[in-house]
């Protein structure tokens, strides 16, 4: 069982476009790191113009916004998650945390029904 992983992708779908899902919070959470959309983006291995759409319907998705960028000047600018962008972020992990949870028994149970796969020659 060890070969078998498990990959639950939710998404939250708002209207035409997927308001949050893993790749929007994982560049939430780069963005919280790195203090940069272009920060997050290259360790994201994203373009800069991706990275930036992204954050665009994400901020049009919710009441209010969940990135916001400063201004550059003496200090530079820079891009910090607001409370909501926090809040959205912390409930989005979270309810993947309970999906799995909530489906690691059946999981387990269907992973050793799984064949062994071949071992990789050196």
């Amino acid at each position: 069982m060890s070969q078998a992983r498990l990959g639950l992708k939710i998404r939250l779908h708002h209207g035409a476009d997927v308001a949050m899902g893993p790749g929007k919070a994982e560049l939430l959470a780069a963005i919280a790191a790195h203090g940069s959309i272009s920060a997050a983006a290259r360790v994201m291995g994203l373009s800069y113009r991706r990275a930036w759409l992204l954050v665009e319907t994400m901020n049009r998705s919710f009441t209010q916004p969940l990135v916001s960028t400063l201004a550059g000047g003496k200090r530079g600018g820079g891009t910090q998650l607001t409370a909501l962008g926090e809040q959205v972020l912390r409930r989005y992990q979270n309810l993947c945390a309970k999906a799995e949870a909530a489906v690691q028994q059946d999981y387990t149970e269907l992973a050793e029904l799984l064949c062994s796969l071949p071992e990789e020659a050196d």
